[in-house]
């Protein structure tokens, strides 16, 4: 019998299906190593390779298993993964199709928390520019939290004792577990809606990192960050710190104690202002007081003693002087008096009727010499104007027209002064001192 009859004979996609049958056989396992050729995928899915200083090995990361993970995994990264080893058939890649992945030597969540972090810081979501201060005496405040927890409770009896008149709005909400960040942003983006909220808190009490996950998510982390009424994060205890402390305009250290910076107390207020008010009191005493010793100090001042007697010289002197100006003034009127007179008798012995006749026969001599003097520069300045026009009437053309004589011009117009200047047949045209010819030139004849 032929051996070669008795072989088995597969198709590629035969023992690739055997292989794979085979692989699944491993069930689940857990694998070790570290990322490279790390690519995310627009679908939601993650592929990348495993490998250590021996091997390499594919894997994949769908998207419903993907979205659980809690950091971001990169190339370089030391990971620990559950899944199960299979063939990817239309290439005969094998791979392992990884359920769960942590990284090694750090936890997820502190990873993710890293991430997170670093990424929103930025962005320049921490930014202190950005933090708005709380209100001095709020009317209402917002509460972002769960109603039935131990932090509201401990909230409502501070903001009670410190502000009775502080109205309170609860917003409640999930803390923990799926949807908890979801329900903790529409909560923040609802207080922000209304018109009558002056500040926000958001918390819960103290517990694990998982517990206070929902703190830590980018979409609180954002809803933070777009809140426009002062927003205070009160999550845990005073060792605990999540995202949203990092992002909110101000962070306390328990759900307490940001009650306590709310409210606003008016007892507080009351003795700030009397604080104040004492010292005032006691600045304006000390000012007084200093001034009154000043004053003393200028009272027995010898410029005290001096003055007196200066003032009295200065009073003798502006007397004086009053005096020398009154008698100028007497002077100067007296004078003026005497000048009134004398031009007085001077007019008086003035004949104002002789002086106005002797003024107006010299004006009319005046006026004749004039008159006078223009006549004869127009007879002089006449003659020679008829003398110039009669010199260039005596040059004009026309003039010399009148005589006989005549202008002859070619056809392009332009005047003939020789015989040479036109043939036999050329038209020529003569103007006479009145009229004009055109003539044909039958013959020529230069001069000899």
């Amino acid at each position: 019998m032929d051996p070669l009859s008795q072989r088995k004979i597969y198709t590629v996609g035969e023992i690739t299906s055997e292989i794979k049958q085979s692989l699944d056989r491993f069930g689940i396992v857990w694998i070790q190593g570290e990322i490279s050729n790390c690519k995310h995928h627009s679908s939601g899915h993650l592929y990348f390779s495993l490998k250590d200083t021996r091997a390499q090995l594919k894997a994949a990361c769908f998207r419903n298993n993907n979205r659980y993970l809690k950091f971001r995994p990169e190339d370089g990264m030391e990971v620990l993964v559950r899944g199960r080893l299979s063939v990817y058939e239309p290439r005969g890649d094998y791979q392992v199709i990884v359920e769960y992945m942590e990284p090694v030597g750090v936890g997820s969540l502190q990873m993710a928390f890293d991430q997170l972090k670093e990424k929103l810081r930025k962005e320049g979501l921490f930014e202190e520019a950005l933090k708005k201060p709380l209100p001095l005496l709020p009317k209402k405040v917002g509460i972002v939290t769960s109603p039935t927890g131990a932090a509201i409770r401990d909230m409502l009896r501070i903001l009670k004792r410190r502000n009775a008149s502080l109205n309170v709005l609860i917003y409640p909400a999930k803390v923990q577990g799926a949807g908890a960040a979801e329900e903790i942003s529409e909560g923040i983006r609802y207080l922000n809606s209304r018109d009558d909220i002056d500040v926000v808190i958001i918390g819960r009490g103290g517990g694990s990192i998982e517990d206070l996950w929902a703190f830590n998510e980018e979409v609180v982390a954002r809803a933070v960050y777009r809140s426009e009424l002062p927003l205070v994060s009160a999550v845990g205890h005073e060792v605990d710190f999540t995202i949203s402390d990092f992002v909110a305009d101000l962070r306390a250290p328990t759900p307490s104690a940001a009650a306590e910076m709310v409210s606003g107390s008016r007892e507080d207020l009351r003795i700030s202002v009397q604080s104040l008010h004492g010292r005032l009191h006691q600045a304006i005493k000390s000012g007084l007081e200093r001034r009154r010793l000043h004053l003393e100090r200028l009272a027995h001042n010898r410029a005290f003693a001096v003055a007196p007697n200066r003032i009295r010289d200065l009073q003798q002197r502006f007397d004086e002087s009053a005096l020398r100006l009154y008698q100028a003034v007497q002077r100067f009127v007296s004078d003026m008096r005497h000048r009134e007179h004398m031009a007085s008798a001077g007019l008086n012995k003035l004949d104002l009727g002789r002086f106005i006749l002797h003024k107006r026969e010299a004006w009319a001599r005046c006026h004749q010499g004039l008159v006078s003097g223009i006549q004869s520069c127009l007879r002089r300045n006449r003659a020679r104007f008829e003398l110039a026009v009669g010199k260039v009437d005596s040059l004009s053309p026309l003039a010399i027209l009148k005589r006989g004589f005549s202008l002859c011009r070619n056809e392009q117009g332009l005047i003939i002064k020789s015989a040479a200047d036109v043939s036999r047949g050329d038209s020529v045209q003569i103007t006479l001192s009145e009229g004009e010819l055109d003539c044909l030139v039958q013959e020529t004849r230069q001069p000899k």
